[in-house]
Order: structure tokens, then C-alpha cells, then sequence
């Protein structure tokens, strides 16, 4: 019987969403996706039931995602660090196409226009200097300070 109520997909390393942050600093790799939750890979121990706030990068761009921890277990052990795999249960739709961001059709139709050239300056072999100016023409006129009585 199938319990998921999106269906899933693989999250390859080189897209934004594979890359997770938990609001506290934690680092999560995105390992499996869907619209309603994820499968996630941390060093950080996450208990069952715990709540979470989830920095992602979806398809509608970066967003902070309330989830739950729905199931949790070592995947792996290291002499310095246990990796734990972590299902997360997100309390909202969330966006995770393949496809990337959304782009709107102005900003689209705007970077078709190619925009003006450069103008046309004959070029001059000569570099001519203005003539500097010199330190009593440029001083500013000297305030007189008076004492008021």
C-alpha cells in the first residue's frame, strides 16, 4: 500500500535543492525529494517528531520550510562522526522540479533586447593632459573665525 502523497525523485549532487540548511546552522545533503517532504543526510543527530525550520532552494527560489523529522537512522559510521539519514515531512507544498527557477516573462522579453553599442570615437594615438591646476587656484577661500562677545 503506498503511503506518499507525492511522488518522489533522486536529487542530483549539482542542483541547488541538493544542498539544504537547517535555520540552527546545520548542513543537510538532499539525498530524495517530493513536494511534501525530503530525505536528507546529516551529521546532526534528528530525533523523531522533532520540528524543524529548513533553509532550501527550490524552484521558487530560497524559501524556510517548517517540517517535522517523520523517521531517522545512522547510515554510516566514520571514527570521527555518525551520518544519519533523516525523512523530513514538510507542513507545506513545496516546489522541487528538476527545471530550475521560475523566470518571469518580462525579465525574459528584457534579456532579448540586445541593448546599445558602444559609440563610435576615433582613436587617437596622442594623449592629451589637461593642465593641473595650481595650489592657490584650487584652495578655498580661508574662513576668518570670530569670537562673539
Amino acid at each position: 500500500m503506498e503511503r506518499r502523497r507525492a511522488i518522489r525523485r533522486s536529487v542530483s549532487a549539482d542542483e541547488p535543492l541538493a544542498h539544504a540548511r537547517l535555520r540552527t546552522g546545520g548542513q543537510l545533503r538532499v539525498v530524495e525529494a517530493s513536494s511534501w517532504g525530503a530525505l536528507v543526510e546529516t551529521r546532526d543527530r534528528l530525533l523523531p517528531g522533532r520540528h524543524l525550520d529548513v533553509h532550501i532552494v527550490s524552484a521558487e527560489g530560497r524559501q524556510l520550510v517548517r517540517c517535522r523529522v517523520a523517521r531517522a537512522f545512522v547510515v554510516k559510521v566514520d571514527a570521527d562522526a555518525l551520518h544519519y539519514h533523516a525523512a523530513l515531512s514538510f507542513d507545506r507544498v513545496v516546489d522541487v522540479r528538476v527545471d530550475g527557477y521560475a523566470v518571469p516573462a518580462p525579465l525574459l522579453e528584457s534579456a532579448m533586447d540586445r541593448g546599445m553599442a558602444y559609440p563610435d570615437r576615433p582613436s587617437s594615438g596622442d594623449i592629451e593632459f589637461a593642465e593641473p591646476q595650481s595650489f592657490e587656484e584650487s584652495a578655498a577661500p580661508s574662513l576668518v573665525a570670530s569670537r562673539l562677545v
